[in-house]
């Protein structure tokens, strides 16, 4: 039913999710005092989304991050009218929201083809400016990009969020037994008989006191944002970042992801979720599932054994809790079979 495409993963390799870029429009060309000719207004910098584009290859293209406009022409004897100078179109990945310096968000550009005017050239010199033309908008703008993907893996270091990827997709993310093992976003692409396909996305772990950009936790939960359906992995036997740290059961990892989804920002809990319970190939994993599954059926009443700062104001609803082991295969069809194909809601 369905099948891997490994060629469709894309590595991000040095991967930026902010760039800092200097742009200014053209200055407008001189005026003709003599026959009251007008300049040619200066060209326009324009950001153009496109597929297969990443903020490293703009950084790349721009060393400088310096970004101008062509200059319009003079207006002259042979054509009065100046020719309008040259348009800088600046390709970026889909999914960038474009700031001011304040920090403020002016734009967007989300989907290939999508265009969002930069700066403004200026205006070509004319009888009303006395033939002097005017220098082109220049501003400092942020481009902030949050990955689009149908499916975002979310989970705590370690959780097999990296391995499950590779069972699904075929890609081939980085995989050890240590807590960070994905420090960047890696995308694959599950391809359905029918020809739909669903972008997924691998997002590095979060710990807790993520939502207060603990371990660059803002930069990972980002992208949550833009992801269309949650999939929470867990681990079935629980999880400690480090012998400094709390050990916490699955349950107790299902409200703590819970709760920084829910602090970082409160909406991101309507989303459509999935739960992969993993590693159900270690011992005692059948029994600790069917403590978790007491849990979650009546959460209420195991809330008060726990401390406050572990429990979430509201809970996520799983359209499906599936135990799967991505060392064996268990669950691992029935998972994939689970996934919304692009374009469905979600809604349960």
């Amino acid at each position: 039913m369905v099948r891997g495409s490994g060629a469709a993963l894309r590595r991000y390799g040095t991967f930026i999710d902010d760039l800092r870029l200097y742009v200014r429009g053209g200055t407008g060309g001189m005026g003709y005092p003599r026959l009251g000719g007008e300049g040619g207004r200066g060209g326009d910098v324009y950001f153009v989304a496109q597929e297969r584009t990443t903020l490293r290859s703009v950084k790349n293209r721009y060393p400088q991050k310096r970004i101008v406009a062509g200059t319009g022409a003079n207006s002259s004897v042979r054509a009065l009218k100046g020719e309008k100078g040259k348009d800088c179109e600046v390709h970026v990945p889909p999914g960038i929201s474009i700031l001011d310096d304040d920090g403020k968000q002016i734009g967007e550009v989300n989907a290939a083809g999508e265009r969002f005017l930069a700066a403004r050239g200026g205006l070509g010199g004319s009888l009303a400016t006395n033939f002097l033309p005017s220098k082109g908008q220049k501003r400092i703008l942020h481009l902030d990009l949050k990955l689009i993907a149908d499916v975002g893996l979310v989970g705590f270091p370690n959780a097999g969020k990296s391995s499950l990827l590779s069972k699904i997709s075929h890609a081939k993310p980085e995989i050890a037994n240590y807590a960070f093992t994905t420090i960047q976003p890696e995308l694959g692409k599950i391809m359905y008989a029918d020809y739909k396909q669903i972008l997924v996305a691998d997002l590095p772990g979060l710990i807790e006191g993520a939502h207060a950009n603990k371990g660059m936790g803002h930069k990972f939960l980002k992208h949550v944002e833009r992801t269309k359906h949650l999939l929470l992995v867990v681990d079935i036997s629980g999880f400690q970042l480090s012998t400094k740290t709390r050990f916490r059961t699955a349950f107790e990892t299902i409200l703590l992801l819970t709760k920084e989804l829910e602090q970082y920002k409160e909406e991101l809990l309507t989303k459509p979720a999935l739960l992969a319970i993993n590693k159900m190939d270690l011992p005692c994993a059948k029994d600790n599932l069917n403590e978790l599954m007491k849990q979650l059926q009546n959460p209420q009443d195991s809330l008060h054994l726990l401390q406050e700062e572990v429990i979430p104001e509201n809970t996520l609803k799983f359209r499906e809790i599936i135990p799967i082991s991505t060392y064996t295969g268990e669950g691992i069809e029935e998972l994939k079979a689970s996934f919304p194909s692009t374009g469905d809601s979600g809604g349960a």
